[in-house]
């Protein structure tokens, strides 16, 4: 079965690549079925490792880097994961956003829900991946993140672009528990008639407040539980799989002093298609 992806383009920005996975390939079975590309949902690890390397292989990509997306962290200049053969879940730095300026290395949020946030800089040095879910929308964990990934690499909010990828919409958002486990503070993207929430908006509006022009802030509107030859969702299925966001840098670094590299955590607290782009 070939591998599908969702490419997106930065336009401007033709060195940064995006690219949305759907579930509609590999060699998963069951509730994973088939392409997932997560360790730790109990899925047979053997076959987690070929649709991982299936995975970078097809975009093209030396390494790819992930998360154990359990911590209000950003990575910067993360470790590559590795592609061998597993029979448990390998370590991952902790951590709910990565970033970094290396080219050909995939950044990778792993989703069945949860929205994957990919940011890059308009002269596309420098790119940046987030998982945000409910818990990282209350917190305002986003727009903490921009701002380190800003004082990392010395880059101001409105130079940024930003996408979302496919994730919980709106109308599958159900908030029975508003009152209590949101408040009043985000009442604004809630309908209390459907008690449903909007958190596609709710993470537009945050990406603004953290200071993204309204035209560098980009979404694809396709709900995940609402598609599931295409995705995987936890809230329509429980036990299911994982999907990945990738962003990556192509072609040359520019030539510049070169600076000592190391893997380090922030602690936060809480279409016209390419070219080259790749195979869909």
């Amino acid at each position: 079965m070939p591998l599908s992806f969702l490419p997106f383009p930065f336009y401007g920005v033709p060195r940064v690549r995006c690219a949305f996975q759907t579930r509609a390939w590999g060699v998963s079975e069951g509730p994973y079925a088939h392409g997932n590309i997560a360790f730790d949902v109990g899925d047979d690890p053997r076959r987690v490792s070929r649709n991982r390397r299936e995975f970078a292989a097809t975009l093209g990509l030396s390494a790819l880097a992930e998360l154990d997306q359990r911590s209000d962290a950003v990575v910067f200049d993360p470790p590559a994961a590795p592609t061998d053969d597993f029979d448990a879940a390998p370590p991952f730095p902790c951590g709910g956003g990565m970033a970094t300026d290396r080219r050909g290395f995939g950044l990778v949020i792993r989703t069945a829900d949860a929205q994957p946030v990919l940011v890059t800089d308009r002269a596309g040095e420098h790119v940046a991946a987030f998982r945000v879910g409910k818990r990282e929308s209350r917190s305002g964990f986003l727009g903490r993140g921009i701002a380190a990934f800003c004082r990392r690499y010395g880059l101001a909010p409105r130079d940024l672009l930003a996408v979302r990828g496919p994730s919980l919409g709106p109308a599958r958002t159900v908030c029975e528990r508003f009152e209590e486990d949101w408040g009043a503070a985000f009442e604004r993207w809630f309908d209390a008639r459907s008690r449903t929430l909007n958190l596609w908006r709710l993470t537009h509006d945050q990406l603004a407040e953290a200071g993204l022009p309204e035209e560098a802030l980009f979404g694809l509107d396709l709900c995940t539980a609402s598609l599931p030859e295409a995705f995987f969702s936890r809230s329509r299925d429980g036990v299911c799989g994982r999907t990945g966001a990738v962003i990556w840098i192509g072609g040359a670094k520019r030539a510049g002093k070169k600076r000592q590299r190391r893997s380090e955590g922030v602690s936060l607290g809480v279409g016209t298609a390419y070219d080259d782009a790749p195979p869909v």
